[in-house]
């Protein structure tokens, strides 16, 4: 089908028929002079016409073309395309964000630091995600939900924003972070759920094991990848409180449990991440997004407005307006 800006063509092969003007003009002239006779006279004086009738009757000529013109762009039939879409999302899938808000995560390997490099992130990552359900869960020497599993990017984006460090007791309690999360998702019936679950440390607080909250996330079907964040070697990490209750810095080793990250991430079909400065972290939530695909379907609607209508009345306007002048101006002229 032949488009234009606004205007289709359902049978645009018609125009094929334009190239049959020029020979029409050959035939007319052609026609004209075998048509035109000639006399001599010895002089011209007494003959005083001035009409200039004759030189416009070629006009009937043209406007017979311009009517074929307009017939075959109406064979053509011009139309105009509307074309809605409507969206099915046929395999939604539910995500929890688990997020270490313990103190190292102030550490400035990252920048500005740990905590700040995985937000902006991690908000990156939630508007990719349009027709997912998710939810955040903050642990640091406990766990709780920040917001549950909810379509309503902006209510997920504005919980984001609000995870500070400070809300919990310090300390990394990883069992509590994967627990909460997979409370959160249990009930889920989702066809696909998933824990994206994200540490700087090691386990060393809280009443629930890594590897116990890891055996409920293989019994109710949750899938969870784990994320390890801190460079290789030493970072510049809070060390001890100032005066003014404000951090001091120090350089302290980075010291990540990526063997139970691992295990984690293997046990419930997920991957382990490494994610040593903010273009690796990017990438990995970007390689996340690509393997957790949401499948979509799309319906198209096409709706036509035929306008051939239109260029008929042209050309029968046309048709009629040479039949008119002929059978009156030029009604004496051959």
């Amino acid at each position: 089908m032949l488009k234009g800006r606004n205007i289709s063509f359902a049978n645009p092969d018609f125009f094929w028929l334009f190239l049959l003007l020029p020979l029409a003009i050959v035939w007319y002239i052609f026609k004209q002079k075998e048509q035109t006779a000639s006399l001599r006279f010895s002089s011209v004086k007494g003959f005083t016409y001035n009409s200039i009738l004759p030189k416009l009757k070629p006009g009937l000529f043209i406007l017979r073309l311009l009517a074929l013109g307009a017939m075959i762009v109406a064979l053509a039939r011009p139309q105009t395309e509307d074309i809605s879409t409507r969206t099915k999302t046929t395999k939604g899938i539910d995500i929890v964000m688990a997020i270490d808000v313990s103190s190292s995560m102030l550490a400035r390997d990252l920048k500005p630091n740990r905590l700040s490099a995985l937000k902006d992130v991690a908000a990156d990552f939630i508007k990719k995600r349009p027709n997912d359900r998710i939810g955040i869960v903050a642990y640091a020497g406990e766990g709780y939900t920040k917001t549950p599993i909810t379509t309503d990017k902006s209510i997920v984006l504005n919980a984001l924003s609000e995870v500070t460090y400070g809300q919990l007791e310090d300390g990394t309690a990883i069992g509590m972070g994967l627990a909460t999360s997979v409370n959160r998702l249990k009930d889920s019936k989702a066809k696909s759920k998933i824990i994206i679950l994200l540490t700087d440390g090691v386990n060393n607080t809280g009443f629930i094991e890594p590897q116990t909250a890891s055996d409920l996330a293989i019994e109710f079907g949750i899938k969870t990848y784990t994320i390890g964040l801190g460079t290789n070697g030493n970072a510049l990490s809070p060390i001890a409180y100032n005066a003014d209750g404000s951090f001091r810095y120090g350089m302290r080793q980075v010291e990540i449990d990526e063997e139970l990250l691992k295990d984690i991430a293997s046990a419930t079909g997920g991957r382990y991440f490494r994610a040593t400065d903010n273009e690796s972290l990017e990438e990995i939530y970007d390689e996340i997004n690509k393997l957790e695909k949401t499948e979509v379907e799309e319906f198209k609607y096409y709706r036509y407005e035929e306008k051939f209508r239109l260029w008929v009345l042209l050309a029968g306007g046309l048709l009629l307006l040479e039949w008119i002048l002929r059978n009156t101006l030029f009604r004496s002229f051959v």
